[in-house]
């Protein structure tokens, strides 16, 4: 159930009671268009939050019920009706604001999921791959909003929504004197080390309900490194610079940027070596790199300078070598003479042949997300059998892209260890099908979660060449353009039928996968 307009405590909402006088019931209706359907939850503002049916659009809205109205509700009614005027899809739409005096409410979208904060609870923390998608999106919000002029005022785990299609929202923007950009952008790194470590390192006023982060005797908060291994280095600086008011805190637009970089890394340990952090502060002319502490500098100058005597001592030799050579009359030439190089030309060597690579069926599973009802897992290992007339047969649609249920099915493959690839070959018992590979650096578990989540996280190797391709006959060849890269997990994604001329509707067959790597 979607927990909407949790946020932190300010001192002016710890103060107000949760709503009683005037409450309102199930079914009354509001505005004489919004009816109540459920009471969800009270906010840390002492707001009512139900869920309710626009009776005139036939869609569900949230509605948050403040006592009273009037004065006491101009902050909030303004703050809905500024939100209201920034439409992205990684915030809640805010629909209507009303004042009665007696109490006063704002309408808003009402998103099918749950909370930055009680996925965590459930959950606990996150790969690091799914704490950068969230914390992209919601720095991509917020830079939706800075644009305007306006600020968010609540980036938090409260107000962090995740959509049961995977859609990341942000909610409930009330931001009071005290905050600004800066502090919404601050909120980003907090939401990063939420979701790499459970704990929040910000000070709230109130009860938050949040594990405290783990501090040292200064009050700083210890970094994720700290507290979780497998937390790549340069996340780690990244998300603790972010809470660091001593580094200058890059403008919203530059952090989304930062980690839309980082979102776009298919396999964690990439992370590594994606470089030094690419801020361009807003407003700066001609820097391009952050504030950065003194001993990172200098950790940087003193390796550059390492490296720099490194390479002038092998020149010097390299210069004595080539001197010795000349003056001996020793031939540098691939002559037979005494001063021959032994190894092969480069350009010679022959690159080893690809060969199939065997799968079983323990190795292959189908991916069916939401809202597939994987009825046909079974079928998955008569693609791997090398029988041609056993098949994989997908149900019918009436529409070529799944009937537009869903993004489309895929067969994922586990070999088991890293392997590199050179091309996958899929039969099919049609042309026409709209297919493409992807990779990714786990399975999630065979489950309408695990295949959601699969889904999210599994990147397309066609994206560099124009996106999937349609098959022209029942062999498709799909190509992998980095045979140097390696792969544990990978999927056959097909996102569009062709039309079965037999049976009107769109359907095929897969028959057979074939993997053919060094």
């Amino acid at each position: 159930m979607t927990q909407v307009g949790e946020g932190h405590e300010t001192a002016a909402d710890g103060a107000g009671p949760v709503m009683t006088f005037g409450a309102p019931a199930v079914g009354e209706i509001l505005a004489e268009r919004y009816q109540l359907e459920q009471h969800v939850n009270n906010d840390s503002a002492g707001r009512q939050v139900w869920r309710g049916i626009d009776v005139i659009l036939r869609r569900a809205v949230a509605v948050v019920l403040r006592h009273p109205g009037g004065d006491s509700a101009t902050e909030m009614l303004q703050a809905a009706v500024a939100a209201s005027r920034v439409i992205h899809p990684n915030l809640v739409g805010v629909y209507d604001a009303i004042d009665e005096q007696e109490r006063a409410y704002v309408v808003r979208e009402w998103v099918d999921g749950e909370s930055l904060r009680d996925l965590i609870g459930a959950e606990g923390p996150l790969d690091p791959a799914r704490a950068i998608a969230i914390a992209h999106s919601v720095a991509d919000a917020l830079t939706a909003v800075h644009a305007t002029g306006m600020v968010h005022g609540n980036v938090h785990p409260g107000s962090t929504l995740i959509a049961d299609d995977g859609r990341v929202v942000l909610a409930d923007a009330r931001a009071d004197a005290a905050d600004s950009t800066e502090s919404d952008v601050r909120a980003v790194g907090g939401i990063l080390y939420f979701a790499l470590t459970g704990h929040w390192p910000h000070t709230e006023v109130g009860r938050s309900g949040l594990p405290d982060a783990n501090r040292d005797s200064s009050g700083n908060p210890a970094a994720p490194r700290q507290i979780r291994a497998g937390v790549p280095a340069y996340l780690d600086d990244l998300t603790m610079d972010l809470l660091d008011r001593r580094v200058a805190a890059p403008a919203s637009d530059a952090l989304t940027a930062e980690l839309g970089r980082l979102d776009a890394a298919s396999e964690e340990d990439e992370f590594e070596d994606v470089g030094p952090l690419r801020f361009v502060q807003g407003g700066s002319s001609g820097s391009s790199e952050p504030v950065r502490s003194a001993p990172k500098i200098l950790l940087g100058v003193g390796a550059l300078v390492v490296i720099a005597i490194i390479g002038l001592i092998f020149g010097i030799n390299a210069i004595n070598d080539t001197s010795s050579n000349a003056d001996s009359g020793q031939s540098t030439t691939a002559d037979g003479a005494a001063g021959q190089d032994d190894t092969p030309d480069a350009t010679q060597t022959q690159a080893p042949d690809p060969k199939p690579i065997k799968l079983t069926a323990d190795m292959v599973r189908i991916v069916d997300p939401p809202p597939g009802d994987r009825d046909d897992a079974d079928e998955a290992k008569l693609t791997v059998d090398g029988n041609q007339e056993t098949a994989w047969k997908l149900a019918w649609y009436s529409q070529p892209k799944f009937g537009n249920t869903k993004k489309g099915m895929g067969l994922l493959i586990n070999l088991g260890e890293a392997r590199s690839l050179s091309e996958v070959q899929v039969t099919t018992s049609a042309p026409g099908v709209v297919m493409d590979l992807r990779v990714g650096t786990s399975d999630f578990g065979d489950s309408s979660n695990g295949d959601k989540k699969v889904l999210e996280q599994f990147k397309s190797l066609s994206d560099a060449e124009g996106g999937p391709a349609k098959s022209t006959g029942t062999k498709h060849v799909l190509s992998v353009a980095d045979p140097t890269q390696k792969y544990q997990y990978v999927m056959v994604f097909l996102s569009e039928l062709p039309r079965n001329e037999e049976t009107p509707g769109y359907q095929v067959n897969v028959n057979e996968i074939e993997l053919y790597g060094y």
